[in-house]
């Protein structure tokens, strides 16, 4: 009975987080959008009119913040809440829809991360960005056609912007909120199957207290 409660404690506490991430990417999309009005994926002129938004536009740090916020924030909770999932013991079969929803919604936050740091157009995002390049460079088969599909073949430059600020904004940041919805509707579903079999429990436990009681009764009267 006490196992049960606290898996349906974790299973609660993984539904909240679930709340969060959708909300925090809601908030990492709606900043987001506001920051693409003057973000230009162009190599120079990115660095530029990020430095543009931070100093120039009106409250366009703030902006800028929360938007950096909300997406490492996303990443880190759905990280807790795949640990709380799997404690919870969510992995099982009856929550194959939240827990595969909620690693690829892991892994989707993930990609929204590591597609950023080159949009920035500065030093680190740069040399970080052609240190892992070469390791998928390195990967047998598919490693050269991924690196060049990523780059557009001919180094890191405009078009690699291009091609990282559309899987940022679009494609991943259109799958993350989809898998959130769909993470979260699912974790409610989930939630109240397990709540029903808590009370179903509890109903047995009060039967078998009673039994127990009127059994410890009639023996006393008949002593």
């Amino acid at each position: 009975m006490n196992s049960l409660q606290y898996n349906f404690v974790l299973r609660r506490t993984a539904t909240i987080l679930s709340i969060v991430i959708l909300t925090l990417a809601i908030i990492a999309a709606i900043s987001g959008i506001l920051i693409g009005f003057y973000y230009e994926p162009v190599a120079g002129d990115a660095y530029q009119s990020l430095n543009q938004i931070n100093n120039s536009i009106s409250n366009g740090w703030l902006i800028y913040s929360l938007h950096d916020l909300a997406g490492n924030g996303t990443i880190a909770v759905a990280l807790i809440q795949i640990v709380v999932m799997f404690l919870g013991r969510q992995f099982r079969r009856s929550w194959l829809t939240g827990w595969i929803s909620g690693i690829l919604l892991t892994l989707s936050t993930i990609g929204l991360g590591w597609t950023a740091m080159i949009l920035s157009w500065d030093q680190l995002g740069y040399w970080r960005l052609k240190v892992e390049l070469g390791i998928i460079d390195s990967v047998p088969i598919v490693g050269t056609f991924v690196s060049n599909l990523l780059t557009g073949g001919s180094g890191i430059n405009t078009t690699t912007i291009v091609h990282f600020y559309t899987l940022h904004s679009y494609v991943l940041s259109t799958a993350a909120i989809a898998l959130a919805v769909v993470h979260l509707v699912a974790l409610v579903i989930h939630e109240q199957e397990q709540k029903y079999l808590l009370v179903q429990q509890l109903e047995k436990l009060s039967k078998s207290i009673y039994l127990e009681e009127k059994l410890s009764e009639n023996t006393t009267t008949k002593a």
